[in-house]
């Protein structure tokens, strides 16, 4: 099924605009179903849990529903999809927990390659349970790890391996069931930041095998918020931090305090979205039927986000071949990362630069007066930048390509940078 670039942009609003959104590392725009699911939840049944009046009833029902769409996009069961406020704060949590299993002396390894969110709750950790970092270099040449370092590091007192599925800085895509091989190998649990890649391929925690993933709806067309896949039997046998009157099953031992329920109702409107781009029937398959929900794991809506993300990614590596090709027509132009167009499978069109004589905000505020958002900075990925030795000159300018996306604004981009005055 070709990929229709069209009907794609007509399922977001904001598109409507002028604006060209290369800032989706940060945050995506939203298609037209989250609106809708957002905005039927808080107008038909905006209510709190475990009520047993109706709305509450049918509040209950979108929360369930919400976990089964997870659960189908991640490739688990419903009761391992923990719903949270960010992944930042879902990782604190789980981390607070794993830390009363450390003893002082073993071992946590982490990547230079990561978002802080996947290094610091781990460096908090250790500093309070005596436990050791072992960290993970990369390659400067092309912002891949070093999988010899892994190899290295692992060992008997190894406890936690943190580490990336795609890096929110340069764009790698990592071999993360290799690294859960090793880990696995020595008996050490393994937490994946998936964030950065949930938006632009499949992913599947049971052929990973990982025992923690966690991902950020709004950075796949959702609201602001995080998601954690937990291992069932790891759920269920850590303590959660929790009042006492919440129940000690998973998933809702971990789900602390009232959640926020129309945002569970918006990623249950992004996961739909997502599922309307792998079906056969695009005309049919977001339905108007806003109450129509699947409380349970669905093997054909797995086929369906399962064959729309794989058009998706095909339809960014063609777009980000683009940027990378026009970008290195640019003089004084540094592309970080992997640039050659035969590995592209091995990153995603997240794509971070310099340019010689510019500081990066000033590259991005000129962007930003023709209508072109990017980032600059470190993004969060302050080791990375360290690592790069362009964290004291300002980081750099990230361009980060979504499905919905053209190859016109592509060129527009390379055009108005191209053009860049003192």
């Amino acid at each position: 099924m070709p990929f229709d670039i069209h009907a794609v942009r007509a399922q977001f609003p904001a598109l409507a605009s002028d604006a060209v959104y290369f800032d989706n590392p940060g945050g995506t725009q939203v298609p037209r179903r989250v609106v809708e699911r957002m905005a039927d939840y808080l107008v038909r049944c905006n209510a709190n849990h475990g009520g047993a009046f109706p709305t509450s009833v049918q509040s209950d029902a979108i929360l369930e529903a919400a976990h089964a769409a997870m659960a189908d996009l991640l490739n688990c069961r419903p009761d391992e999809v923990v719903f949270g406020p960010n992944m930042t704060t879902l990782t604190l949590h789980v981390s607070r927990s794993l830390a009363r299993r450390l003893q002082p002396g073993d071992e946590i390894v982490v990547t230079r390659l990561d978002h802080d969110a996947n290094i610091a709750p781990w460096l908090l950790v250790a500093e309070d349970r005596g436990a050791v970092i072992r960290w993970v270099d990369l390659h400067e040449a092309d912002c891949t790890l070093r999988m010899e370092d892994f190899q290295a590091l692992i060992g008997p007192r190894t406890k936690i391996v943190a580490v990336g599925y795609a890096s929110n800085a340069v764009g790698t895509i990592n071999d993360v069931a290799a690294v859960v091989r090793l880990a696995h190998a020595v008996g050490a649990l393994v937490y994946v930041d998936a964030v950065q890649f949930a938006p632009h391929g499949v992913i599947d925690v049971q052929a990973l095998e990982c025992d923690f993933l966690a991902c950020s709806p709004y950075k796949f067309f959702g609201p602001h918020a995080g998601v954690l896949y937990g291992r069932r039997e790891l759920l269920e046998a850590l303590p959660a931090y929790k009042v006492r009157p919440a129940t000690d099953e998973p998933p809702g031992k971990w789900e602390t305090g009232t959640q926020n329920h129309e945002g569970q109702a918006g990623v249950l409107g992004a996961v739909e979205y997502l599922e309307w781009l792998g079906a056969e029937d695009q005309s049919q398959a977001l339905t108007p039927n806003l109450q129509a929900l699947v409380t349970r794991n669905d093997p054909e809506r797995r086929r369906r986000l399962v064959r729309g993300l794989a058009l998706l990614a095909d339809y960014e590596r063609t777009l980000g071949a683009r940027l990378v090709a026009g970008l290195q027509t640019l003089p004084g132009l540094t592309i970080y990362g992997i640039t050659d167009p035969a590995r592209f499978d091995q990153r995603v069109p997240t794509v971070s630069f310099t340019v010689a004589g510019w500081h990066p905000r000033r590259i991005a505020e000129q962007l930003a007066e023709h209508a072109i958002y990017v980032w600059d900075g470190n993004y969060y990925a302050l080791a990375v930048a360290e690592r790069l030795g362009v964290q004291a000159q300002g980081g750099m300018v990230r361009v980060g390509l979504a499905h919905y996306n053209t190859a016109e604004e592509v060129d527009r981009l390379i055009t108005v940078l191209g053009e860049l005055r003192r």
